[in-house]
């Protein structure tokens, strides 16, 4: 860092930092563009220079850089160093608040990650992060969210740095990112309202927030030719084996050799002699549109698997026939339903996952990890367990953002799915407000209370049903599935907001993310090597397995020719001359299947989890939140529940005693000895089955007082245990009290 912060002002050796904020990235979106000067040995960003507190355009636009004198430039950077940046706490910060009293400076690119706005207009004012400017919402505006009409994700309306709604248009809001792009490839001439199409009022209030907007035309506009490929219709032939003697770019209209191209996308040609057509008027798809129309369910499910060889017909090969690759994951009924069903029902239509479950010709065999030593599971544990603690103090400064309004969710515990999706999707929904949860019968209406043991119990049914729905694929550790009905009706999205909401709002951990995914998350799919494991599809995973462990060439490529057509469709069809190409191909295929088929779902998945700025805390502690979304909830012990409460005794003796009967209880239920469970004991007192990742609040507590039974106040988490001469009579009041308490609520 100290050799970052000191190039700069090293106007003698030629540097890629940049003179003002000291950074490399060569970011023109971000940072504008990074220009180097040899004859000046000088490198900076645009915005930096621009956006400087101390410098100004005093020379004409040929002079200097871009009208700055290199004099000038000189000072400013000697001015900065002196100037502590109050966010990276490095030397160098050139940019003041301009803010009345505050003496905040910061570099560029640290007052960007810190939210801060920058005008670009007239004298280029900084606003930091407790000055800047923002925009007025009413309490008359409607909460929860709506598509941002540029990249036509949803938005949530609130008032937030990377939120920004139009003045023009009431309903039209859009993400601050995307208006960036817009402005940046628009220009001055064509940036306004994607609405309305107003320019004037529209443009001031985004120079306002800070969104730059070059004085220069759209960049459609600036590239020569642009359009020239408008005028161009597709001729060329691509099927497997064209028949026509004058090569696959002839085409003869009238004729056999009129070249017909895909009624969907129009990017894929054929002869109609080399696919069998009769005539003109027949409709042709490519074998890309056809393997995405048969996995979104409108084309008949054909029996023959996916690899199979092509058909024959009138005894000319049709290589046009090939059926798709298997649905990572089939359920039975339609796909509009394939969410509605009841957990308990989804695992009966899944498709097997686990190896163990299929006939011996179908299973695909998995290394097994060694067999971890007692001291090292131990160590992971203990890891596992300062993980999730630091993920639970994270939770809670989220949490801040919740406020006592509350939304009411109706609840049917038997279609769990679609009252949830219903309820997230009303109006008055907002993740900020306090949720509350009546739970509904489908026969006779009749409500439950609406304390938080609804609540618990509605996101553990929720969380339990998202792990079993189609959406995800695989056993245990799960990855995205791609399901283009779900995609259509953006269950992706919100699927990924009801863990973001769960998460802040006292649910379970999930605990059933794969490795893979969790790392697409946070670190970009760009960024992630799949593994074989990913693989959920059995056919999928065969024919990679077979190619990675194919011996010879001839082998090799004997299964490439058995399974051309997948390979087409992946996109990783090609010319095998060596053995170890085997290597590259296996990788190609796994991040075609498991990441770049499915790169709709993950978006739409990161969006839903940016709820709550759940996703940007994920991508800021990786570690911590693996503990909670890659692994399963520790089991309870009885250690675990005893650490769990604060013992709170008026008299130290029945402090002391009454610990020893708490613990030796807990003891016997762990070891079975008790006919209610440690989960009936948390359920008793706090209405949850299970410890929140965010944990309770308040903090469990326990006293023991002169009472004849036990006594659990869900409201407080507060255990009121009777003060027993004997352990057997405190066991014995236990068992009957919690006992009796929940079977009724069963009941």
């Amino acid at each position: 860092e100290e050799l970052r912060m000191s190039k700069p002002n090293n106007f003698d050796v030629p540097s890629t930092f940049c003179v003002l904020c000291g950074r490399t990235d060569d970011c023109p979106e971000k940072y504008g563009e990074k220009r180097t000067y040899l004859e000046y040995n000088l490198t900076v960003h645009y915005y930096c220079l621009l956006m400087s507190s101390g410098i100004w355009q005093r020379g004409e636009e040929d002079e200097g850089v871009d009208g700055f004198l290199i004099t000038d430039i000189r000072k400013e950077v000697n001015r900065a160093a002196k100037l502590k940046c109050n966010i990276c706490k490095k030397k160098g910060a050139s940019i003041g608040c301009v803010a009345p009293k505050c003496k905040r400076s910061y570099h560029f690119p640290c007052g960007i990650q810190r939210e801060c706005i920058f005008q670009f207009m007239e004298d280029f004012r900084s606003y930091c992060w407790e000055h800047r400017p923002v925009q007025k919402f009413t309490d008359k505006e409607p909460r929860g969210a709506s598509q941002c009409t540029i990249c036509l994700d949803l938005v949530e309306h609130l008032p937030v740095y990377t939120v920004l709604k139009s003045p023009c248009c009431k309903n039209a809001w859009f993400h601050r990112e995307c208006l960036q792009y817009q402005a940046l490839s628009a220009g001055i001439f064509f940036f306004r309202c994607t609405v309305c199409n107003n320019k004037d009022k529209f443009q001031k209030e985004m120079l306002r927030m800070g969104i730059h907007i070059p004085e220069r035309d759209a960049s459609w506009e600036l590239e020569e030719n642009a359009y020239q490929d408008l005028l161009h219709c597709y001729q060329h032939c691509d099927v497997k084996r064209c028949l026509c003697k004058k090569g696959r770019d002839y085409n003869e209209p009238d004729s056999k050799w009129e070249i017909k191209r895909c009624q969907y996308c129009g990017s894929r040609g054929t002869h109609l002699a080399c696919s069998s057509m009769k005539s003109w008027e027949q409709n042709w798809e490519c074998v890309e549109c056809r393997s995405i129309f048969a996995k979104s369910g409108k084309y008949s499910k054909r029996k023959k698997r996916a690899l199979a060889t092509s058909e024959q017909t009138n005894g000319t090969a049709c290589l046009l026939e090939e059926p798709p690759p298997k649905s990572p994951r089939q359920s039975s009924g339609s796909p509009r339903n394939f969410l509605l069903q009841s957990p308990k029902i989804m695992c009966q239509n899944l498709s097997p996952c686990s190896h163990l479950e299929l006939p011996a010709s179908n299973r695909v065999t998995m290394s097994l990890s060694p067999v971890m030593s007692n001291r090292n599971w131990s160590l992971t544990q203990k890891h596992l367990r300062e993980q999730r603690s630091e993920v639970c103090n994270i939770l809670k400064e989220l949490k801040v953002q919740v406020k006592t309004k509350t939304t009411r969710l109706n609840i049917n515990a038997e279609n769990i799915w679609s009252t949830a999706l219903k309820g997230f999707r009303q109006r008055s929904f907002s993740p900020t407000n306090t949720i509350e949860v009546n739970f509904s019968n489908c026969k006779n209406r009749s409500k439950t209370n609406t304390s938080a043991a609804s609540k618990h119990h509605f996101f553990h049914l929720l969380m339990l049903h998202l792990q079993n729905s189609s959406l995800f694929e695989g056993s245990s550790e799960k990855n995205l599935s791609l399901d283009f009905q779900a995609v259509k009706e953006n269950l992706y999205f919100e699927a990924g907001k009801m863990i973001a909401v769960s998460l802040v709002h006292g649910g379970p951990s999930p605990g059933f993310f794969s490795k893979t995914l969790f790392d697409c998350l946070v670190y970009g799919p760009e960024n992630v090597k799949p593994a074989l494991e990913d693989v959920a599809d059995v056919d999928v995973a065969q024919t990679i397995q077979m190619i990675k462990y194919a011996n010879s060439l001839s082998s090799l490529q004997s299964t490439l020719q058995d399974c051309c057509e997948f390979l087409a469709a992946a996109g990783c069809l090609r010319p095998v001359t060596a053995l170890c190409d085997k290597n590259v191909l296996v990788n190609d295929i796994l991040i075609y299947h498991v990441i770049k088929r499915i790169t709709l779902p993950l978006e739409s998945f990161r969006q839903g989890l940016k709820t709550l700025g759940v996703l940007e805390k994920m991508q800021m502690h990786p570690d911590a939140f693996s503990s909670i979304l890659c692994h399963k909830p520790e089991r309870l012990s009885a250690e675990t529940i005893y650490d769990l409460f604060t013992i709170c005794s008026s008299s130290d003796v029945n402090k002391l005693k009454g610990a020893d009967f708490w613990m030796g209880y807990l003891q016997d239920v762990e070891s079975g000895e008790s006919v209610v469970t440690l989960e009936d004991i948390l359920l008793f007192v706090t209405g949850s089955c299970y410890i929140p990742s965010i944990g309770f609040d308040p903090e469990p507590t326990i006293k023991f007082l002169h009472i004849r039974y036990p006594i659990g106040k869900r409201l407080l988490n507060c255990l009121e245990l009777p003060v027993s001469k004997t352990y057997q009579q405190f066991k014995n009041k236990m068992e009957l009290t919690i006992g009796n308490t929940l079977r009724v609520e069963r009941e």
